[in-house]
C-alpha cells in the first residue's frame, strides 16, 4: 500500500518500494492520489501576541453651541443612553453617506439604541426606525454613491439646537439627574422646520404625544424590549 507524505512545497514524497525523494508539484489541495495523503506543515509555525493597554475617554456631554452658560448654572450630564443614541445617529447619517448629523439620523439614532422610554413610546406609536429611515430618504433623497462621510459628520445648525433646548429645559426643570434621551426626543420636536420634526409628523407624532411624553422625562431606562 502506497503512502504519499505532503509537506509544505517542495513535497516530499514517500513510498514503501521506494527511496524518498523531493519533488516540486502543483497539485490542488483537493486531488487526493494514493490511499492516503498525511498533511504535515515542514515548518512549525509560531504566533506572537503582543499586548498593548488601550485608554479610552467616555464623555458624558454632548456637542453645544452655548458654551458660554453662566458657572452657576451646573451643566447636567447626559444620560448613557442619550449618548449612546448620538453615536448611533452619527453612524445613521454615514450609512446615508450624508455630509452631517441631523435631525433625523437623533431620531434614528434613538431608535437604534431602542432601551429608552423614548425608543419604547415610539415603537408604541407605530414610529419605527424602517419607517423612519424610509421617510429620510424620501425627503432627503439619497446621496452620492462615491461621497464618504467624515467619521464623525458635523451637527445642523437644527440638531444641535436640539441638543442645546434639552439642555436648557432640563436645566429650567430644576430636576436633579441625567439629560435623558425624552428630552433629546422632544428637543428634534421643538425644530419646527427641521427634518427630524416633518418625519415624526408625518408618522403620526403630534403635539398630544408630546405633552404625554413629556411624563417620561426623568425616566430613561426599559428592562424589556417591546
Amino acid at each position: 500500500m502506497a503512502t504519499h507524505s505532503l509537506s509544505s512545497l517542495p513535497f516530499a514524497v514517500f513510498t514503501s518500494h521506494s527511496h524518498p525523494s523531493k519533488r516540486h508539484l502543483s497539485l490542488p489541495l483537493t486531488s487526493l492520489y494514493g490511499n492516503r495523503l498525511l498533511l504535515q506543515p515542514s515548518t512549525p509555525f509560531v504566533i506572537k501576541h503582543h499586548s498593548s493597554v488601550t485608554t479610552a475617554t467616555v464623555s458624558l456631554s454632548l456637542p453645544t453651541a452655548k458654551p458660554d452658560r453662566t458657572p452657576s448654572e451646573k451643566s447636567p450630564k447626559w444620560s448613557s443612553r442619550s449618548i449612546k443614541s448620538f453615536a448611533m445617529a452619527e453612524l445613521e447619517a454615514r450609512k446615508l453617506k450624508y455630509p452631517n448629523t441631523g435631525t433625523e439620523a437623533l431620531l434614528m439614532g434613538i431608535l437604534v439604541e431602542g432601551t429608552s422610554q423614548a425608543a419604547k413610546f415610539l415603537r408604541a406609536n407605530g414610529i419605527t426606525l424602517f419607517k423612519v429611515r424610509e421617510e429620510t430618504v424620501n425627503l432627503l433623497g439619497k446621496s452620492d454613491m462615491y461621497f464618504f462621510s467624515p467619521e464623525h459628520p458635523p451637527l445642523t445648525e437644527q440638531a444641535q439646537r436640539a441638543l442645546d433646548w434639552a439642555v436648557d429645559e432640563k436645566l429650567k426643570s430644576g430636576e436633579s439627574g441625567e439629560i435623558t434621551t425624552t428630552y433629546l426626543l422632544l428637543g428634534i420636536w421643538s425644530e419646527k422646520e427641521s427634518a427630524g420634526h416633518k418625519i415624526l409628523a408625518t408618522l403620526g407624532f403630534d403635539d398630544e404625544k408630546a405633552k404625554e411624553l413629556e411624563k417620561y422625562l426623568n425616566e430613561d431606562i426599559v428592562m424589556n424590549y417591546k
